[in-house]
């Protein structure tokens, strides 16, 4: 089925280790008896959220000049601001490449790190735009796991997360820097609850302005600023050549023809630094001075990365000729080496002393600065060289993925076989389900970019399998927009491969993206498209996946018959598979619990409990037990229903099942108000407020 082993929170097989500690032949009874285990929780699952206080503004770099206006004026943008202050937000907007970043690392630095205690949050939103666009709520995800919220309690819909994400910076002294924004529509629901936010686009956000956003334009450097910048490279030189000095028209000339652009400035300065015998004006006119002219800023910096990049030795070359052809924003040394790329540290170590790339955020993960991808991109080489690197990359991707699904997911009903191994030199990648996980996560950018030039290069059957791969990652970290747009992309390679089995694959877990926003219509849609497939495909669990899905609707739309008659049929489409059979008895249950049957709920969640348990299959052993509380409530056996529900609490606990052990803490709360049970309802209430503190969500619970 499509849930398997999603929903259990956790994803490295750490259930081993607990199985067996409830035996379901527990003996304790009693009110007081279940309030002694409630108290017993430890909550050792969730990291308290001020155990890490996030510090994500990039470090400044050495070699900033001037900007003393800039300064100044941010200054007094913050003048009146204060730790009880309402929100702030000032736009900074300037060229690409005229240092905007930069400044705003060395503000942090030097004047705001005190000011926030509470933490500095960053997102670059060039890393994860595609066509103009982003995932917003992705993003808004990403700022809640920084601030300690636990992934099973971020919502689904954008507009929630951002209302969560108001909540949760709310009180704190927190700066938020969204970098590369280019609409206000996209930066408004990122905006904190408390603190300020530091926006930096390359145009200005007139309506963030007329929001009261303080304004504040980055120009390029000046003559002045622009000379002091190269002198300082040239007494960085080695061994300096006593005839290289020169006056300041060379470095005057050198600063018009970069535009003066820090970035093109900074790789020109490499030349000074490599070539210290070399005059400055020997330098100007090396990098093709007649192309530099000034006031024509693009052209300017392209003819100065043309200028440095052909002084590349072959393995740097090589580097960046990947980098032009590679579809993602972010690179590693374990994609570079799969695409053939050798000697990856030395080329990197060049590009970052050009300050060409830069890292992005997690160790062993670099980025070319967007000006530098731009020009890249032009410098790919052979049309059949791209393709070639394009699909060496796909290939990586195609078996990362799968191989990362299936140490996150383990045994669940897949159409593709096991992936092999990593091409030779590539290292491990991860090696538990949470490691396999987040490096799904950090590539999620990445996939979607080869998803979509797989796609365009016509490589259909390695978009269907991307996506089955990626169930893991979407259905676990809820990027719904990446999910979507990567299951249309499925359903149309799949149609193309002719494989009529993998594009109803595609449309159910379209769907369940659907559903899982509360767009039952579009679901419905897809679903009805599978449906009429089902007659040419041989694999009885496929007409098992789309009547789970449906009945899944029909028992949100509150129609527990029509659910009752799919789930049994998707339990018949799942014999002689353990799990598929606790899977659908425990959906089954719920709908007939839903019609009003509780004790008939109860007989088929035993049954299911019973083969759970033998098959050590813990995470389903939780979402049994909460169902059979719920069950012998609507029979009015408190008693019972406290105990089953207790049960399953602990369980999910020592699993580490956060979104469940909520979930059963929540209904002990409104068993010990039934009961009128003082006991029960203080230890129910104290654990489920330090849940709630610990998972990053701490409002007061009633």
């Amino acid at each position: 089925m499509e849930g398997d082993r999603v929903d259990s929170d956790r994803s490295d097989g750490a259930g081993e280790a607990v199985r067996n500690v409830i035996s379901g032949d527990t003996v304790a009874s009693g009110p007081v008896v279940q309030a002694g285990r409630i108290d017993s929780l430890t909550l050792a699952t969730a990291p308290a959220p001020a155990s890490i206080t996030p510090r994500q503004v990039p470090p400044p770099r050495p070699g900033f000049v001037n900007r003393t206006a800039e300064f100044a004026a941010l200054s007094a943008a913050l003048a009146s601001y204060g730790p009880d202050s309402p929100p702030a937000t000032i736009v900074i907007t300037g060229l690409g490449g005229v240092g905007k970043t930069e400044l705003v690392s060395q503000w942090v630095w030097r004047e705001l790190a005190a000011r926030f205690p509470d933490g500095q949050l960053y997102a670059d939103l060039g890393e994860v735009r595609r066509d103009g666009g982003i995932d917003v709520g992705g993003v808004i995800g990403t700022l809640l796991r920084a601030l300690g919220v636990h992934e099973s309690l971020i919502p689904a819909g954008t507009a929630d997360r951002s209302a969560l994400f108001r909540s949760a910076t709310a009180g704190r002294r927190l700066l938020v820097v969204l970098d590369n924004a280019q609409h206000a529509a996209e930066v408004r629901p990122m905006l904190p609850g408390h603190g300020l936010a530091v926006v930096l686009s390359r145009k200005r956000l007139a309506s963030l302005e007329l929001d009261g956003a303080v304004p504040l334009t980055v120009a390029p450097l000046d003559t002045d600023a622009g000379v002091q910048l190269v002198r300082r490279w040239q007494q960085s030189a080695a061994e300096p050549d006593p005839a290289s000095g020169a006056g300041p028209g060379a470095a005057a000339r050198l600063v018009a023809a970069c535009g003066g652009l820090p970035l093109a400035l900074r790789a020109a300065g490499e030349w000074l630094i490599e070539r210290p015998h070399m005059s400055l004006e020997a330098v100007v006119d090396a990098l093709a001075e007649e192309q530099l002219r000034p006031g024509e800023a693009g052209r300017s910096v392209a003819a100065v990365f043309d200028a440095v990049t052909a002084t590349f030795c072959a393995h740097t070359l090589a580097l960046y000729r990947f980098l032009g052809a590679f579809p993602g924003t972010t690179f590693t040394a374990d994609v570079a080496g799969a695409a053939g790329v050798t000697r990856f540290e030395d080329g990197l170590r060049d590009l970052r002393t050009a300050h060409m790339a830069v890292g992005a955020g997690a160790p062993g993960r670099f980025r070319l600065h967007d000006v530098v991808a731009a020009h890249a991109r032009t410098r790919t080489g052979p049309e059949q060289d791209v393709r070639e690197t394009r699909r060496r990359v796909t290939d990586f991707y195609l078996i990362a993925a799968a191989r990362a699904d299936r140490l996150v997911l383990g045994a669940r009903f897949r159409l593709q076989e096991a992936p092999p191994a990593l091409p030779d030199g590539c290292p491990r990648l991860f090696g538990t389900g949470a490691e396999a996980l987040d490096w799904l996560d950090a590539e999620r950018a990445n996939l979607l970019a080869v998803l979509r030039t797989a796609a365009e290069e016509g490589w259909h059957d390695a978009v269907w399998r991307l996506c089955e791969s990626l169930w893991a990652l979407y259905h676990g970290r809820k990027h719904y927009a990446d999910w979507i747009e990567s299951h249309r992309l499925g359903i149309e390679a799949a149609r193309w491969e002719g494989r009529v089995d993998a594009e109803v694959r595609m449309r159910n877990q379209l769907a369940r993206a659907h559903y899982s926003l509360g767009e039952y219509d579009l679901a419905d849609a897809e679903l009805s498209r599978a449906d009429e497939l089902l007659g040419a495909v041989a694999d009885a669990r496929l007409p098992g996946i789309i009547r789970e899905t449906q009945g899944l609707l029909c028992l949100a739309r509150e129609r527990p018959d029509e659910a009752i008659a799919l789930f049994t049929r998707a339990l018949h489409a799942n014999e002689g598979d353990p799990h598929g059979i606790v899977v659908q008895s425990y959906n089954l249950g719920q709908a007939v619990l839903a019609a009003g049957r509780p004790q008939e709920a109860l007989d088929l969640l035993d049954g299911a409990m019973a083969t759970a348990r033998a098959e050590g299959d813990d995470a389903m052993r939780v979402r049994i037990g909460i169902v059979c509380g719920r069950a012998h409530r609507a029979s009015g056996r408190l008693e019972q229903a406290l105990e089953a529900v207790t049960d399953a609490a602990l369980l999910a606990e020592r699993l580490g099942q956060v979104v469940k052990l909520k979930e059963a803490l929540e209904l002990t709360v409104e068993l010990g108000d039934r009961m009128q049970n003082p006991e029960v309802q203080r230890a129910a209430r104290s654990k489920m407020r330090e849940l709630r503190q610990r998972a990053g969500i701490g409002e007061p619970v009633d």
